[in-house]
């Protein structure tokens, strides 16, 4: 039986490299985004009896449930929902941070988060599916200028450790996934678009790619049923702890 996922934030990055894995795997996947033109080039890539796209912004949940409501009979058993839509914006300490980019990150890494989730929890529990939720090393290990972006994150990490609480006894498995640096859009959509910026904090560094991170989420989709993965930390081998801030005065 095929079974199917719905990734969200599949027009670039981890989600678009999730969905090429899982249609390379045999499943069916709904892909989700904003922009529509990359969506309908994802779905030609793969092929429109194994992709489906659903166009909105994860923050309108009218759209996001119009969406859902939509979806063809052969897309619409979800058995795995990979929230990874998320950004991080702005890098300026809390007291010169902009507030509007503050609202964009918890409208989108934390409240489109949740509403997706609790609308397809029946289906998933139906089906006895799983839940992957993409968070970040920033949740755990503080940084100047993390701030708003650090504590989303933080949210996503301790909300799947709940939401597998909450789900014991429905055989729905939920993971955490953690990643450290990655070379994606990510840099340039902080910096709003500061190619220099981005080349410069992957050069030389040897960052995991977009593809890294698929293979991690297709390895926890697809692990035997009575196993589950709590959190996945994972970092570049050239990624590790630094040492704490010392002001001195």
């Amino acid at each position: 039986m095929t079974r199917t996922a719905l990734i969200t934030g599949a027009t670039s990055g981890f989600g678009a490299a999730a969905a090429r894995r899982f249609v390379a795997g045999g499943w069916r996947v709904i892909v989700t985004g904003r922009r529509a033109d990359r969506l309908q080039a994802l779905v030609d890539e793969l092929g429109a009896g194994n992709a489906h796209p659903a166009c909105f912004d994860v923050r309108d949940e009218a759209a996001m449930r119009a969406a859902l409501a939509a979806l063809p009979g052969d897309f619409a058993n979800v058995d795995l929902l990979v929230n990874n839509a998320g950004l991080a914006l702005g890098t300026l300490a809390a007291q010169n941070a902009s507030l509007d980019d503050w609202r964009t990150m918890i409208d989108t890494n934390i409240t489109s988060l949740v509403v997706l989730t609790q609308a397809l929890l029946p289906t998933l529990i139906e089906r006895k599916g799983a839940v992957i939720n993409i968070s970040s090393i920033a949740g755990s290990y503080p940084y100047p200028g993390g701030n708003v972006y650090g504590g989303s994150k933080a949210f996503v990490t301790q909300f799947s450790l709940g939401l597998r609480s909450d789900l014991h006894g429905t055989g729905v498995r939920v993971t955490s996934i953690e990643p450290g640096m990655a070379e994606t859009e990510f840099t340039l959509v902080r910096t709003h678009g500061d190619q220099l910026a981005s080349d410069k904090l992957y050069a030389g560094a040897q960052p995991m790619t977009a593809e890294d991170i698929a293979e991690q989420i297709w390895h926890v989709a697809t692990l035997p049923a009575h196993l589950n993965i709590n959190r996945l930390e994972i970092m570049p081998v050239t990624q590790s702890f630094a040492g704490f801030q010392v002001f001195r005065g």
